[in-house]
C-alpha cells in the first residue's frame, strides 16, 4: 500500500464540508483511498456501476436519509447524475440539525458531468479533490525513473514486470476507448479517437495546432476540439495555457497539450521500455510532461499554471503563480548536463519572475549563476508542496 499525499487533504475537507468530489482517471487509486477513510469513520460505499447498489438507491432520499450518521461514499457518481438534487435536499436538511460535515465522499471518473451537475446542485457544499497519478514524492526515490518509464497509475507501475505493465496499459487504453468513453455518451469511434491520442502523445509537450490535427485524422476543427476536450474532461489530456503579460511583445496563443500520465504516452507510441524510450524523439517531451505533472500534483491547490513563448523565440516550459501572486518561472531539460537557451533567459527579462529553476535528471541541487537554480524533479515537487 502506498500512501497517497492527498488522503491528508481529503480528510481536511470531509471535516469542513458537507460533500467532497473525488476526481480522477479511473485505476488512480480513488476507490482505496476512499476505503483507508472509511476505515476511520462510520461508513456505507456503493458503486453505482452495480446494479445492486443501484438499486438501493430507487429511492434515495428515503435511503439515505436513513444514513446520514454515516459518511456516504458514492462511487463512479457520474453514472447517476439526477442524484444531485437529492444530496443537496439531504444536506440542506442536515445543515438545519447542525450536521455540517463529511456527509457525502463522491467518486467521479469524468470531470465534465460531475463538476456540471454538481456545480448546479452543490454549489457551496462541496469541495473537489483531484487524485493523480503516483508522483515522485510518493514512490522511493531510486524508482524515479521506473515511475517515468511505467507512469503513475498503481497497477503499471507496481507490475512484476516492464512486459506486465505494458499490458496494463494497454488494456487500460482499450477498456477506456470501448467501454468508459461509450457508457459516457460520446459516439466517438474507438479507432478514430485512439488515432487522435495516440497524435497527441507523437506531439508531447508541443503548442496544440487543430488543422494539422484535423487534417491527419480527416474531419473537420470543431470534430478535432470536441475529441480534445472530452480527453480533457477524463483527466487523461492537460491543456496548458498560454501567459498572457502586457509585455509589447508577441506572444503565442495557442495552449500547450501533455498526454498527462507519461507511461501512457509510451503505450500509446508502442515503446515498451527505457531503452525504447530514450531511442524516440518523444523522450524529451516525455519528460516534460512527466515533471510538470508531477510539480503540479505537488503545488497548493490554487497555485495557477501557465507556459510563456513569444513569436520571437523567448520561451519559459512552466510558469507558476504561487498564492500571493509571486512568479516562478521553470525551465525542463532531459540529461545530467542541462543547458539553458537564450530564450529563458529573454523570458525571464519579460516577467521578471521571483525564483527560477531548471529542472534535469540528475539528483544534485546546485546554482546555475544570474539567481537559477538546477534542481532535481523529487526535490523541486518537495518544495512546490511547502510553497
Amino acid at each position: 500500500m502506498i500512501p497517497r499525499q492527498k488522503s491528508q487533504l481529503v480528510r481536511a475537507r470531509l471535516d469542513q464540508f458537507p460533500a467532497v468530489a473525488l476526481l480522477g482517471p479511473r485505476q488512480v487509486g480513488k476507490t482505496t483511498l476512499a476505503e483507508i477513510v472509511a476505515e476511520e469513520r462510520p461508513s456505507i460505499y456503493l458503486d453505482l456501476e452495480d446494479a445492486a447498489d443501484r438499486e438501493k438507491l430507487a429511492d434515495a432520499a428515503l435511503y439515505l436519509s436513513g444514513h446520514e450518521d454515516k459518511l456516504v461514499i458514492l462511487d463512479e457518481v457520474q453514472r447517476m447524475p439526477e442524484l444531485f438534487q437529492t444530496l443537496r435536499g439531504l444536506i440542506d436538511k442536515g445543515r438545519r440539525r447542525n450536521i455540517r460535515a463529511g456527509r457525502f465522499l463522491l467518486l467521479g471518473s469524468a470531470s465534465i458531468d460531475l463538476l456540471k451537475q454538481s456545480g448546479e446542485s452543490l454549489a457551496g457544499r462541496i469541495a473537489y479533490v483531484e487524485l493523480e497519478p503516483l508522483n515522485v514524492l510518493e514512490v522511493d526515490g531510486d524508482d524515479r525513473e521506473t515511475l517515468w518509464i511505467r507512469g503513475g497509475f498503481p497497477d503499471s507501475f507496481l507490475a512484476e514486470s516492464d512486459d506486465a505493465s505494458v499490458v496494463w496499459r494497454e488494456n487500460f487504453i482499450r477498456t477506456y476507448l470501448e467501454r468508459d468513453i461509450p457508457q459516457l455518451g460520446p459516439r466517438v469511434p474507438a479507432e478514430t479517437l485512439r488515432r487522435f491520442w495516440t497524435m497527441l502523445a507523437h506531439v508531447q509537450g508541443g503548442t496544440l495546432n487543430a488543422a494539422q490535427l484535423a487534417r491527419g485524422l480527416g474531419v473537420d476543427g470543431k470534430t478535432v476540439a470536441r475529441y480534445l476536450d472530452l480527453l480533457v474532461d477524463l483527466l487523461l489530456v492537460r491543456r496548458l495555457p498560454p501567459f498572457h503579460a502586457n509585455v509589447g511583445k508577441r506572444l503565442v496563443k495557442s495552449p500547450k497539450v501533455y498526454v498527462r500520465d507519461s507511461g501512457i504516452v509510451h503505450a500509446l507510441l508502442g515503446l515498451d521500455g527505457r531503452d525504447a524510450v530514450l531511442g524516440h524523439p518523444v523522450a524529451g517531451g516525455s519528460w516534460e510532461g512527466f515533471v510538470l505533472e508531477n510539480l503540479l500534483g505537488a503545488a497548493p491547490e490554487r497555485v495557477k499554471a501557465w507556459f510563456y513563448r513569444t513569436a520571437a523565440g523567448a520561451e519559459i516550459d512552466l510558469v507558476l503563480e504561487l498564492p500571493g501572486g509571486k512568479l516562478w518561472a521553470i525551465e525542463i531539460k532531459r540529461g545530467l548536463a542541462p543547458k539553458l537557451d537564450k530564450g529563458f533567459h529573454h523570458a525571464r527579462e519579460d516577467l521578471k519572475p521571483e525564483r527560477c529553476f531548471l529542472v534535469y535528471s540528475g539528483v544534485d541541487r546546485y546554482p546555475k549563476g544570474d539567481g537559477i537554480e538546477a534542481i532535481s524533479v523529487n526535490a523541486l515537487a518537495s518544495l512546490m508542496a511547502k510553497a
